[in-house]
């Protein structure tokens, strides 16, 4: 993500929030009942095939692309413990002096729970300062939490459904191939936490 320090309250930006990514991933009963599975399942049917992992924050979806993908954010505190986790990780300066900032270089670009942390014309500019990267014929697969998901966290300030996340693809040039609701029924998402909305977009 890019810096997010124009927008009141609490940002994704700083080493405080990699912390906290820390402690919400990594409790112990979530590893134990192995709770990413579905998420993960979900992530790889998709068939993303080299995949640019946009706000990847400590890696979670590079270790469901199982490798096949490179993550950048703005976060560098996030960006370490990602590299430290073994995956190819990169801040935004970073990136965009690497090898794999070349156009059409990536068949798929990734953005889980990212736009909802900006607002609607930063969340934009923050995809679409990757979309040259993005081969044609290439999908963009935004994830965004539900309503209770939304609430758990004081770094959202944009609720994305349906809607706001078709109408930001269709702004930025993209086709809305399907959207649905993971891994419940939409009703779900306004008592379970982890229910997600997902679109998947593609690139003319």
């Amino acid at each position: 993500m890019t810096d997010a320090s124009s927008t009141p309250g609490p940002t994704t930006e700083g080493a405080d929030y990699t912390q906290r990514l820390q402690r919400v991933t990594g409790a112990g009963w979530k590893k134990a009942l192995n709770v990413q599975a579905p998420y993960r399942w979900n992530v790889r049917r998709l068939d993303l095939g080299f995949t640019l992992d946009v706000g990847c924050g400590l890696g979670r979806n590079l270790g469901h692309l199982d490798g096949n993908g490179v993550g950048v954010d703005h976060n560098a505190a996030s960006i370490a413990e990602a590299r430290a986790a073994g995956f190819t990780a990169f801040t935004i300066d970073d990136f965009l002096a690497s090898e794999y900032a070349v156009e059409g270089r990536f068949d798929s670009i990734l953005v889980a729970h990212v736009v909802e942390h900006a607002p609607e014309e930063q969340a934009k500019e923050i995809v679409g300062m990757y979309l040259p990267y993005l081969k044609h014929g290439g999908r963009v697969v935004f994830i965004t939490p539900q309503e209770r998901g939304y609430k758990t966290d004081a770094t959202h300030v944009r609720f994305c459904g349906h809607p706001e996340v078709a109408k930001m693809a269709t702004d930025l040039g993209l086709t809305v191939d399907k959207q649905y609701s993971f891994p419940f029924p939409r009703a779900a998402g306004k008592v379970f936490t982890y229910n997600e909305f997902v679109t998947v977009a593609r690139k003319p």
